[in-house]
């Protein structure tokens, strides 16, 4: 922009050169025009007439004081020619800045006032209007994504602290039973007790939820990073999911050639890695198998998580990583979570200086996470 705002100050100034060089030309050629050309005798004998007419000279008296005044004075009065010139062209160029900054504070105005007229401005401003527009669509980008997400958030709030209500009546209506029927049969007993720590335990899944809508606005991420091997890293996290994937016969298969170590912080990927293998087995068919692959290349290392199952639209894929962005809106928060995780997992591996990316074709969903070998 400096280099732009650099030519347009040349332009107004070569600009205000040439209306200065054409004016004094032309100004000379006036004032030569009137002291000795054609315009001569003209100028002289309306003078004269003024001097006879007005100020009561005679003839002769108003030819002289035409000689003093003009013919023996021509460089004064070609003096004050050229200074109403130059005050003439400065008032021009001061008009045309005096208009640029008018426009420019229009268009500021406009910005701030949030208006939704584009942004117009002068050819020779052109470069500062595409730039202010630019900036006028980003503007208005992020007011948008944050009201979305605001909005997002205070429904899924609104969700939680209504599914909330349901485990807590449940807890309350059994124990109320058990507390009510003292000689309640052991079977019977048993089976309420079991219901009631059931739902004890959604109650405090849906809290942490809450918990986690909190963390994940207020705290930045730090890393304690140390050399951690991949495939135990893998392996574990399977190990960890088998109750999850046992009911649905789902199998995962970690596939890793060869011994990799990457620096990373250990609970924190794992973290990652539990969030993408989570939304893989909900979203997987029955009986299916999610892989797990792991190579390095180029000092790099690529962990993919790839599950069978309904493809998912392109539009929901680029969103599927913003917070709060539940893919499946139908889901309860029964079923789902509070659409944070791959969020969070997003911001975790971006802090570790790599990427993650989702694609979706032909039923198979992949998750690719890149980290640097040295992050």
């Amino acid at each position: 922009m400096k280099n732009e705002f650099g030519r347009l100050k040349r332009k107004i100034i070569g600009q205000i050169i040439f209306i200065l060089v054409i004016a004094t030309v032309v100004g000379y050629l006036i004032n030569i025009a009137i002291l000795d050309g054609i315009l001569q005798a003209p100028f002289a004998d309306t003078f004269i007439a003024f001097c006879e007419n007005v100020l009561q000279l005679d003839y002769f008296a108003a030819q002289n004081a035409y000689n003093i005044l003009f013919r023996q004075n021509k460089p004064l009065w070609l003096a004050i020619g050229f200074i109403i010139l130059l005050l003439i062209t400065f008032y021009i160029a001061l008009s045309r800045f005096t208009h640029y900054f008018n426009q420019i504070s229009t268009s500021i105005s406009m910005l701030s006032d949030e208006s939704d007229k584009e942004i117009q401005l002068p050819d020779e401003l052109e470069f500062l209007e595409r730039k202010l527009n630019n900036v006028k669509y980003i503007l208005e980008k992020r007011e948008k994504d944050a009201q979305e997400a605001e909005q997002r958030k205070n429904d899924l709030v609104v969700y939680l602290a209504h599914d909330i209500k349901t485990p807590l009546t449940s807890i309350i209506g059994y124990l109320s039973l058990l507390d009510e029927a003292k000689d309640m049969p052991i079977k019977q007993k048993e089976k309420y007790v079991e219901i009631t720590l059931e739902k004890s335990y959604r109650l405090e899944q849906l809290i942490n939820e809450f918990f986690e809508i909190t963390r994940f606005n207020l705290q930045s991420i730090i890393l304690e990073k140390d050399l951690i091997p991949v495939n135990y890293m893998l392996m574990q996290v399977v190990d960890e999911f088998y109750p999850l994937l046992a009911p649905k016969g789902q199998k995962a298969i970690v596939n890793i050639d060869s011994e990799i170590k990457i620096y990373v912080d250990g609970n924190k990927l794992a973290r990652v890695f539990n969030n993408i293998l989570k939304n893989a087995i909900a979203y997987s068919d029955t009986k299916s198998t999610i892989e797990i692959n792991a190579k390095s290349v180029n000092h790099q290392t690529f962990i993919s998580f790839t599950n069978t199952g309904k493809t998912i639209p392109a539009e929901k894929l680029n969103m599927i990583f913003e917070k709060f962005y539940r893919l499946d809106s139908a889901r309860s928060t029964q079923t789902g979570g509070a659409g944070l995780g791959l969020a969070i997992s997003n911001e975790i591996v971006k802090a570790h200086g790599g990427t993650i990316t989702a694609t979706s074709k032909d039923e198979k969903t992949i998750f690719t996470v890149i980290i640097p070998n040295n992050s």
